[in-house]
């Protein structure tokens, strides 16, 4: 069982698997929101403890499409946590245990700020990988 939860801890929730994969996003809204470093979930792995209804979700404009969750309490980045998706991504920091895996890979790194450096062998893409 891995426990994940918001810093002020009125969203609590589980998952009864671990992640399918996690990977960084250097795009500047995931940077901007707090959540570039992502896990993959099976929607089906994710059971609310507490506080879904303390989660709200910020829907950007075209071209956008992917819509940012977040605690209405503290503002912690939940990543898309409400999504309908069979999977999805949440924000890897909202994760109290500890995981196995590790990153896979960096999308967007043209967007990322010069004073960042990668500092593993993950793969690197200009835009989003192509998955198989």
């Amino acid at each position: 069982m891995i426990e994940g939860s918001c810093c002020c801890g009125a969203v609590q929730f589980t998952l009864d698997r671990p992640p399918s994969m996690m990977g960084t996003c250097h795009c500047s809204r995931c940077r901007k929101v707090g959540a570039n470093v992502l896990v993959f979930v099976a929607r089906d792995s994710v059971s609310w403890v507490q506080g879904r209804e303390n989660v709200a979700r910020y829907q950007p404009e075209a071209p956008y499409t992917y819509g940012r969750c977040f605690c209405r309490t503290c503002g912690t980045s939940l990543g898309e946590i409400l999504s309908e998706e069979e999977s999805f991504p949440i924000s890897a920091h909202a994760l109290d245990s500890d995981l196995e895996i590790r990153n896979r890979f960096h999308e967007f790194v043209a967007e990322k700020p010069s004073w960042y450096e990668i500092c593993d062998a993950a793969e690197q893409y200009d835009r989003h990988p192509v998955t198989t």
